[in-house]
């Protein structure tokens, strides 16, 4: 397979270490750096432009806070990974999120009520909004498309349905399941595809493929590559790379677990099974690492209560 290669050889101290060249995106740590600093404000907006397809056309970006909380305190607060507002005044969250969840939909609509609710003016005010967009980049599959031959990109608006046509069109989700992307980089065709391809990807490469070109990808490659990395940032990474394998082994763990669970009791309830076993063998090793409860209970969707329980 052209342009990814397994690593064979350690070029460096901290090659050797992680084991890779160029971070994973997908760990919190990763997609920050790539995303989350006004330093790497072009890459966000190349990538953005690259998902909206020409719907809104982003020249510049503001960072905003990326917590925010309801009218009060005791309402429950939202972390965004990535907050953004545009010249015009529109609202983007940008979120990369490894775990299926049952209320993710659900979360995904409460967190769009914040960009929303803010644009509130005191006085007198005429309701009228600016664009919000929430994009999810999901490191798995909806249910309802794992049978799908092409369920990468979902966008999603107000829909009348009785006319079958858009109602309101200033609040957009749009959904990339990253899970289902399996395009070869000779098969990647457009700005979009190139960059699912980094995400998906990056970490196993070796060097930047040739089909990679201009100074958007030359930056995102430098950006992430480890042995540029300051002491405390190798420390902040290889936290968030142990997070990240921890969830991945422990869902790779109890999915097998639930199959063989499957094959006894029969299909669904075994899925039942192994649905719950998954999100309690997250939740464990995500306890054993001291991660916060608020943490667990949002990755995993279990109650506190379970937490504890484990």
């Amino acid at each position: 397979m052209s342009g990814i290669k397994p690593i064979f050889a350690k070029t460096n101290d901290d090659m050797e270490h992680f084991g890779e060249r160029y971070i994973n995106p997908l760990t919190d740590f990763g997609f920050k750096r790539i995303f989350g600093t006004p330093f790497n404000s072009d890459l966000l907006v190349n990538f953005l432009n690259a998902v909206l397809a020409g719907e809104h056309v982003v020249k510049n970006v503001e960072y905003n806070n990326v917590e925010k909380f309801g009218t009060n305190e005791i309402m429950r607060k939202a972390v965004f990974d990535v907050y953004c507002t545009t010249e015009d005044g529109s609202r983007i969250i940008v979120e990369m999120q490894n775990v299926y969840q049952s209320f993710y939909k659900d979360r995904s609509i409460y967190y769009s009520t914040f960009p929303i609710s803010e644009q509130a003016k005191k006085g007198d005010w005429n309701y009228e909004l600016k664009d919000v967009y929430t994009i999810g980049i999901l490191n798995f599959t909806f249910p309802e498309d794992k049978e799908s031959e092409d369920g990468v990109f979902r966008e999603v608006k107000l829909m009348d349905t009785k006319k079958k046509e858009v109602f309101y069109n200033k609040l957009t989700y749009i959904y990339v399941e990253l899970a289902n992307f399996n395009l070869e980089i000779e098969q990647c065709k457009t700005i979009l595809d190139k960059w699912l391809f980094c995400l998906k990807n990056l970490s196993r490469l070796l060097e930047r493929p040739a089909e990679l070109q201009g100074r958007v990808f030359e930056k995102l490659f430098k950006t992430a590559e480890i042995a540029k990395f300051k002491p405390m940032e190798l420390k902040a990474y290889e936290q968030s790379i142990n997070a990240y394998r921890d969830i991945k082994n422990g869902m790779d763990s109890a999915k097998e677990e639930g199959i063989k669970q499957g094959l006894k009791q029969g299909l669904k309830q075994g899925m039942d099974i192994g649905g719950k076993r998954t999100a309690e063998a997250i939740a464990k090793k995500m306890k054993l690492k001291g991660l916060p409860i608020d943490l667990i209970k949002e990755t995993t969707g279990l109650s506190e209560e379970a937490i504890q329980r484990l």
